[in-house]
């Protein structure tokens, strides 16, 4: 009975110890081996064997791409606007031993780095720069976390911006601003069609005085060949100017009684001796 408890006891620590020894590493993985606490060896994809009891697996570091998301933060553009930003770095562990043994945890560390160079990057640009500079930004951050990640055993595939908006308070504002800009350029507008309209009605009026002193000058004209041409004819100096005022007086008379206006046609008293004179004078004459 003692034998068969030594047999199996020995039995199962075999087990054991093929167990602890035997290791497979997946695809994808390295795992770090540290002898009695200090490193050892890294092991690669496959079938590996370790010195069980003095060797152990401290360490599994995936080396395929990494995809970490880097939290949204707001920043304060150089013209003071606040924005928010966020991204996503693409990272790949090229040296085990360094991402390890080199910092606590490579991945925080890679998302701390990202999120104030980030922050450094957009404050130095104004909000308008900094909301169309995508390209820009993307590139300066994967240039200035580069040198920090190789000392950590990383390799920096691509970081993109995920969002560079606004905050809620920003936007507001914007849109208050938008509008006082709209209604500012709806008063200009305004006045400037007003000040054509006053132009042009200036100018109207202009042109009619010019017209109506035109007129006039021509209808003075008229009346002086009228009158000369009548005198000549006549021989008499004042029956010309008592023919043509009267004539000037009757379509006067002429005017008002046609006048749609016109509800009352009056009559001066001294009409019919004012003909007679002007009749009498033109028979005399």
């Amino acid at each position: 009975m003692g034998f068969e408890i030594v047999v199996i006891a020995v039995l199962v620590f075999v087990v054991v110890t093929v167990w602890k020894g035997v290791r497979i590493v997946p695809q994808g993985e390295e795992w770090i081996v540290e002898r009695l606490g200090k490193f050892n060896a890294t092991l690669s994809p496959g079938l590996t064997i370790i010195v069980p009891y003095i060797d152990r697996v401290a360490y599994k570091v995936i080396t395929k791409d990494i995809i970490l998301d880097v939290p949204e933060q707001e920043v304060i553009t150089k013209d003071n606007a606040v924005i928010i930003t966020n991204a996503i770095a693409f990272i790949k562990v090229t040296d085990p031993i360094k991402a390890v043994y080199g910092i606590v945890d490579f991945s925080e560390a890679i998302r701390n780095l990202v999120q104030t160079t980030l922050r450094s990057i957009t404050g130095e640009m104004e909000l308008d720069q900094a909301l169309s500079s995508r390209e820009k930004i993307k590139l300066r951050l994967k240039e200035s976390i580069s040198d920090e990640a190789i000392d950590w055993g990383l390799t920096i595939k691509s970081v993109e911006i995920q969002d560079i908006k606004p905050s809620e308070s920003m936007v507001k504002s914007m849109e208050l601003q938008a509008a006082a800009e709209r209604e500012r350029k709806a008063v200009v507008t305004k006045a400037e069609g007003a000040k054509q309209a006053m132009i042009l009605e200036a100018e109207g009026r202009l042109e009619s005085a010019k017209r109506d002193a035109v007129a006039q000058v021509t209808l003075a004209e008229s009346s002086s060949q009228a009158i000369q041409k009548v005198t000549s004819a006549v021989g008499d100096r004042d029956t010309p100017m008592l023919f043509l005022l009267g004539e000037k007086y009757i379509h006067a008379l002429e005017n008002i009684s046609t006048s749609p206006n016109s509800k009352i046609v009056l009559l001066p008293g001294d009409l019919q001796d004012a003909l007679k004179g002007i009749l009498g004078k033109a028979r005399s004459g």
